[in-house]
């Protein structure tokens, strides 16, 4: 799989819980996948200050991701 093949999947499973986190005044934007396994994301919005974020970033974002991604070993949000 290509790197933009790559990033292609990871989008689309992003583009699958947005709609969560838009209902809650948040979104999430990709940064960057390195090593073809580790994804770096950026919670926006609501997200960003809510208390539950990394319960959000890893049941719900980095879950997603792995289901369309089964290589993906990380997620983590970097803040800015």
């Amino acid at each position: 799989m290509t790197g933009q093949e790559l990033r292609d999947k990871v989008q689309v499973a992003l583009e699958e819980i947005r709609p969560f986190l838009k209902n809650d005044g948040g979104d999430i934007e990709l940064l960057e996948i390195e090593d073809d396994k580790h994804v770096k994301v950026k919670l926006l919005g609501t997200c960003i200050d809510c208390t539950v974020n990394q319960m959000t970033l890893k049941s719900g974002v980095e879950m997603t991701i792995k289901k369309h991604v089964p290589q993906i070993e990380s997620v983590t949000n970097v803040k800015a």
